[in-house]
Order: C-alpha cells, then structure tokens, then sequence
C-alpha cells in the first residue's frame, strides 16, 4: 500500500457524527493514512445548533463545508437539498481527491454524497448497511448506497447477508459491529453534577430522554405520535424530560415547535435542546431511566447502558433491537404501558443484564485492520454476486 492513503468523511448530522468519530480518531492517528473531513446539512444550520463548532472544538479539522440544507417541511426540500448536496460533493470531492469516502446509514445527505463519488469513480466504504427501517425512506436509500459502495462495514451478521443478498461479493462485506458502541462504551462520561449543571436542569427520577424523529413514508404519524408522548409527560407531574430536536425531514420544523412551545409550558422539569452533542448525549444515557422515541440510538447504543428503550410506531421496523427495547405502536395507551413497564424495578434490573446486538465495543479496531490490509481498489467496477443456484 502506498504511503498516506486520503481518506473522507462525510458528516450532516449529530447523530451519525457520534458513530464515525471514534473511527475518524483512530484513521487520524494511523501515519499511512490522512484524515479529510467533510461537513454538510444539520451541522451547518442555526436552526439545529450549528454543531460544525461541536466537531471542531473536538479537534477535527474541516477540510470543507458543504450548504446543502433547504429549510423546509415537505420532501419537495429534502428533494432538493439532495440536488444541491450533489452539486457541492462533485467540487469537494474533485478538490480534494480522496482515495476513500466513508459514509455512515441512510440519510438523503449521504445519497447526494454517495452519487458524487461514485459517478467519480471513487471507492467508497459504507458503513451500517443491510439494516432495515421500513417506515421511512432511509430504507431505500441505504440499499442504494450499498450499491454504490465498494467495502461494507456491518454492525451484526444478519445485515452482512443482506447486503450479500444485495449482490455485492462477501468477501467485501464485513461483521465489525456499530463503532457507536466504541464511544458509548469507552467515553469518558460527564458526572451526574456536572451535567445537571451544564443542562440546567436536575435530573430527578424518573428521567426521560425523548427523542422523535419524522417518519417519512407516512406523513402526521409522527406528530401524532409526539403529542401522546407529550401528552404523558404533561399528565405524570412527578417526570423530569429532556427533549431533543428530530432530524431535518419534512414535518420536522412543525415538531420542533411542538418541542419548544412544551418546554417554555413545564419549566424545572423539561428541557428541549437542539442538539447535546456526542459526550453530554451519551452521559445523559447513564442518568437517565428510560429513552423514548423512533431513534436508531435507542436501539443501537442505549442497550449498552444497561437501559430500557421505548420504540415508538413504525420507523425503526424491521431492525434488530435487544430484549431491553420495548416496541410499542403510537397510541397514548400503548406509550403510557410502554414507559411504565420500563419504569418497573424489574425491568430496569432485567435490563443491566442484556446483552447488545449491535456489537461488543471493538468495531473501530477492526475496521482499522481490514483497511491497514486489504487491496485498495485501482477502480469501482464490480461483479454482481449472484446467489447459489442463480445466474
């Protein structure tokens, strides 16, 4: 392998952000490789904290900055922040000439960076693929991003078969784990004291961490869905909440004024934040009793806490989730079971002995040892690997 191989991140959103920054840490202190950094989308609005300055303050160098995010709550914006985002990528990508782009999930973000580099004709690593969200349009376009994709880095095996079911050739495919579960893991956790501090707010139990995301593909549910939980918290005086805001899709603005117009209702016991960032997201994951919501945290890092998750409706459907995680459908009725049950000393006991799906802690290492030795690719081209007994 040729010294000082370049290799790209892509980042639009804090969520996704706190998955790849392990990795991004680890391809940084590697001397045969140079870390680039691309940032877009969610990170670059006022609207959701700007948190490019949350990256940067981490000690990340942006090597560039793509404005791809047209505020709105319809997929007519969505649809059109993908056409500027691939307009942005092709002049980034042709500047700064990586020999790798890393790509995180399923978010229209990573499609229009996807559609750069691979019309580009340059590799690209995907991580998180094979997964399932059938509510939402992430399940599409992660699929579409494998395609595309050149290595696969997957967080559990029946996600490696899917992406082989795809047709991409297993020796390609990778089980590393979620490298979310590394930061979750081994971060070093704000103290109890500290982070009340730093929120403004007491974490008195039972604490809630709420966060509720647009479903896509079926427009109102999730309003629907965020008024009940609301509606819970507003009925059980003796519940503290923090609330954060959903992602950038349609509806999304409509939400987070929902947020805040609650929080400014139930001051002292809720707190709406736009976004806590990687160490205080995950130190309010040891402080809190239960986290709501249709996020993929829920299901991906939260069991590693020894915590219950309420999922919520349809948008996480499909996806493997730990025995701790309590699926429910968007009903009052159902959320208001739903958090009791998690609240229940017995399931908050079961829950410390829950093993996590999504893998053991060690993802980084070992994406880090299949890019140290492997062959990189000279071009994208690649054959269909058609399953046994077809073709």
């Amino acid at each position: 392998m040729s010294t000082s191989r370049r290799i790209c991140f892509v980042t639009g959103t804090r969520a996704e952000y706190g998955l790849l920054a392990p990795l991004m840490r680890a391809v940084r202190a590697e001397p045969i490789f140079t870390l680039q950094l691309v940032v877009c989308g969610m990170h670059l609005s006022p609207q959701f904290g700007r948190t490019v300055g949350e990256i940067e303050a981490d000690g990340f160098v942006v090597d560039a900055r793509v404005e791809n995010l047209l505020l709105g709550d319809s997929s007519v914006s969505m649809v059109k922040s993908v056409g500027l985002g691939v307009i942005g990528f092709a002049d980034v990508f042709d500047r700064l000439n990586p020999d790798l782009v890393v790509l995180l999930g399923d978010r229209f973000e990573m499609l229009a960076a996807a559609q750069s580099a691979y019309i580009q004709n340059i590799p690209i690593a995907h991580l998180h693929g094979g997964e399932v969200t059938e509510g939402v349009i992430d399940e599409g376009i992660r699929h579409a991003i494998t395609k595309m994709a050149w290595w696969h880095f997957v967080a559990a095996e029946p996600f490696r078969q899917r992406v082989i079911q795809l047709g991409e050739s297993p020796e390609r495919v990778f089980c590393v784990g979620a490298p979310g579960i590394d930061n979750a893991l081994h971060m070093n956790k704000m103290p109890k004291p500290e982070l009340e501090a730093d929120l403004g707010i007491a974490l008195k139990s039972p604490c809630l961490l709420v966060t509720h995301h647009p479903v896509t593909l079926m427009p109102g549910r999730a309003v629907s869905e965020l008024t009940a939980v609301l509606d819970y918290i507003d009925k059980n005086k003796e519940v503290t909440a923090i609330l954060t805001y959903p992602n950038a899709d349609a509806e999304g603005l409509g939400m987070i004024r929902m947020l805040d117009d609650f929080a400014a209702q139930h001051p002292g016991r809720v707190r709406v934040s736009a976004s806590l960032g990687v160490r205080r997201y995950l130190s309010l994951l040891s402080h809190v009793d239960v986290v709501i919501g249709n996020s993929s945290s829920a299901l991906i890092e939260v069991p590693s806490f020894g915590k219950p998750s309420v999922n919520i409706g349809s948008r996480q459907s499909g996806r493997l989730s730990a025995e701790s995680v309590i699926h429910c459908d968007g009903s009052r009725e159902s959320i208001e079971a739903a958090v009791q049950k998690a609240l229940s000393p017995g399931f908050q006991a079961f829950c410390k002995t829950v093993s996590n799906p999504f893998g053991d802690g060690h993802a980084v290492d070992r994406i880090m040892d299949i890019i140290r030795a492997a062959s990189w690719p000279k071009n994208i081209s690649k054959r269909f690997h058609d399953l046994a007994g077809m073709g």
